[in-house]
């Protein structure tokens, strides 16, 4: 594979055959831009294309009763229902654990069950199930405890829950250690010993899952709710949409477009969101955001009756609250990055010298993830942010990059944490703050021993060519059929060659730079969000009356009712 070196980007080119691009044009009657795009993600012949277009439940989706423990764990349940017992649902703070509480609400309600809901503060209760909670589950009398979105590391409170007669029963999608939890049952598609053959679904994959073959069992109708839950938190967890995970974002997206909950609803008109049909990107980054924000900040638990309610004043009341959530959190967010700059810039961390960022301050942990994720990008390498707590304890989020596994980094410095979990690209620990220092060591030793001809450079993976004339109302519409996007599934990258900018550019709110360019007679807006850094190139360019090349995107714009054909650049050669 070919590079070329843009502004902030290595550009990652694959190859391009005209010929064969011609040939599966025309039998698919796709644009070149998308074939190419299929070509460059691995598609090699007519069976790959028909299998990747075609996603379907009985080639992509798996029966659950593969998973282990999972038949076991519906015949607690159902006896747990037919016996008036008592059964708590222990979730997570995030989208995920939300949505999961909410699936299982919605779902074992109906079928008479006994059934509460408690989702911890991130705060008070720290992530995942506790031994506290545990033992105030036995006070109340539950016999039944089920996880959602966590529990593959409750090794004590699994004890305790054994030693006070309740039923755990674990289902989550993080990696386990090296042994489990000792549970009644414990559902994980991740266990070495588990069959089930797509292994990447987000928690509320795998709770919905459950409750699938629990209906399946009674011989009932899911209830309609489940299918957007499950969009909700597939989408926000950031797990591959690829597989299962594919299909069934695609077809919820499909039904929920045809009938909007008022929840959505009101997520929607927060965020400004007025096109016709959402997408997995407006799921990702608009109204997800809204729903994490309560947990990040907030008790996360009146999340779940946001999502259930149908009383309109009760919605939109909490609707209000979820969007100044959001405002707060964007602020707090920005304010932790500056302070982490500020760190980078006067040597206190030395990205010169050390591979993985590692910071450490008495933020608020709700979003110290989301800053992680940003010094990743930015920084094209690991980082780990970890807040101080008043028992001198510090807790962290970590973000990597792909060339890093996170969570087996973590593994080899377990001696010097208190927990940790999560996956390869991201995971979250805790820590004594004397070993601070010891942590730093290990994680760099492990880096260098890992990737140590990693250059910490950001890459940009081109997927197809692009001309001007191309970017049209087909191939939008062409594009359709490979979403939804988001990880591992990512919307095309286009390389457009040498057009030319035919006015001056625009710099927007001190962020956005705006041009107009031609190419072939076709005239287009172009505009790259939150690269300022550009705007003088770009006016050189213009005056210099040099042609430009860029990467960008290709999407559809809705606006005062009417749709017309974008074009959003990253980068520039």
């Amino acid at each position: 594979m070919n590079t070329l070196t843009g502004v902030k980007y290595i550009w990652k080119m694959p190859e391009f055959n005209s010929n064969l691009v011609a040939e599966f044009s025309g039998k698919f009657n796709l644009s070149f831009p998308v074939v190419q795009t299929l070509f460059s993600r691995g598609c090699k012949n007519y069976s790959d294309f028909e299998n990747f277009l075609s996603s379907t439940l009985e080639k992509d989706v798996h029966h659950p009763s593969l998973l282990k423990d999972c038949q076991k764990a519906v015949e607690r349940i159902i006896s747990a229902i037919k016996n008036n017992e008592k059964i708590l649902i222990c979730g997570d703070y995030d989208v995920d654990g939300i949505t999961s509480s909410a699936m299982m609400m919605t779902c074992l309600l109906p079928l008479g069950a006994q059934v509460n809901f408690f989702l911890p503060h991130r705060v008070h209760d720290g992530y995942g199930l506790s031994v506290k909670t545990v033992r105030r589950a036995a006070l109340n009398k539950y016999k039944v405890l089920i996880t959602v979105d966590n529990g593959i590391t409750a090794f004590e409170p699994a004890l305790e829950a054994k030693k006070l007669g309740i039923d755990l029963i674990i289902t989550d999608h993080h990696r386990p250690h090296d042994h489990l939890p000792e549970a009644f049952a414990v559902i994980d598609p991740y266990q070495i010993d588990c069959a089930y053959p797509y292994k990447k679904l987000a928690g509320v994959g795998v709770t919905f899952k459950l409750i699938s073959l629990i209906y399946e069992k009674l011989g009932k109708k899911l209830p309609n709710k489940v299918f957007e839950l499950l969009m909700l938190g597939t989408v926000a967890d950031v797990v591959p949409l690829t597989g299962e995970n594919r299909f069934w974002v695609r077809y919820c997206l499909s039904y929920i477009n045809k009938s909007e909950s008022l929840s959505l609803n009101v997520l929607r008109e927060n965020a400004r969101v007025t096109k016709p049909d959402l997408t997995a990107g407006d799921i990702g980054f608009f109204l997800a955001p809204q729903i994490n924000a309560l947990g990040r900040l907030e008790d996360p638990r009146q999340a779940v009756s946001f999502l259930l309610a149908d009383d309109e004043k009760e919605v939109r009341r909490t609707g209000i609250v979820l969007k100044e959530l959001n405002e707060a959190r964007k602020s707090i967010e920005k304010k932790i990055i500056q302070e982490i700059d500020q760190k980078i810039q006067n040597k206190e961390i030395n990205i010169d010298q050390e591979p993985i960022i590692i910071a450490v301050g008495s933020w608020q942990a709700g979003v110290i993830g989301l800053a992680a994720s940003r010094l990743m990008g930015t920084y094209a390498r690991p980082a780990i942010v970890l807040t101080l707590c008043d028992n001198k304890i510090l807790k962290g989020s970590c973000r990597s990059i792909s060339e890093f596994n996170i969570f087996q980094a973590l593994e080899s410095c377990s001696d010097l944490l208190n927990n940790f979990g999560g996956h390869a690209m991201a995971a979250g620990l805790s820590m004594h703050i004397e070993n601070l220092e010891k942590f730093k060591e290990r994680m760099f030793e492990f880096f260098k021993k890992i990737a140590p001809d990693y250059d910490f450079k950001n890459k940009l993976l081109i997927d197809a060519q692009l001309i001007l004339p191309e970017a049209n109302k087909k191939l939008v519409e062409d594009m359709q059929h490979l979403e939804p996007f988001g990880c591992e599934n990512h919307q095309p990258t286009f390389f457009v060659k040498d057009v030319s900018i035919i006015d001056t550019p625009v710099l927007l709110k001190d962020a956005h730079v705006k041009c107009t360019i031609f190419q072939d007679g076709i005239i287009k807006p172009l505009i790259f969000f939150s690269r300022p850094d550009l705007y003088e190139k770009l006016q050189n360019m213009r005056f210099q009356d040099n042609q430009l090349t860029f990467a960008g995107y290709v999407s559809q714009n809705y606006w005062n009712g009417r749709i017309s054909v974008e074009l959003q650049g990253i980068d520039i050669l």
